[in-house]
């Protein structure tokens, strides 16, 4: 969550990893976040992921108050896009785990 938010608040001239698409970015790393926390609290999903939304959320304020950043609706949007496609990803490995070979 560190690692999102320090890359989220840094002054865009920073060279810094990039899947080459903004949107892709916030995906990916909520897809990521989304993961790590069902295989944390893997009773309390859905909680996990409505905190993690509002931690997109909280970007985005945060960065509306950055000189060379700006929030956007579609950046909290591609959050919660990826943080369902993490969930979806949680639940697949969970099923290849309990599913015999």
């Amino acid at each position: 969550m560190l690692a999102l938010l320090v890359l989220s608040l840094m002054p865009a001239t920073q060279r810094m990893p990039t899947t080459g698409w903004d949107k892709s970015n916030h995906m990916l790393g909520f897809a990521v976040l989304a993961v790590l926390g069902h295989a944390a609290w893997p009773g309390r999903i859905w909680t996990v992921l409505a905190g993690l939304l509002a931690y997109g959320g909280l970007i985005e304020v945060l960065q509306s108050f950055t000189p060379d950043r700006m929030a956007e609706w579609g950046d909290l949007l591609a959050d919660g896009v990826g943080l369902l496609m993490g969930k979806a990803c949680a639940l697949l490995l969970m099923r290849r785990r309990m599913s015999p070979e």
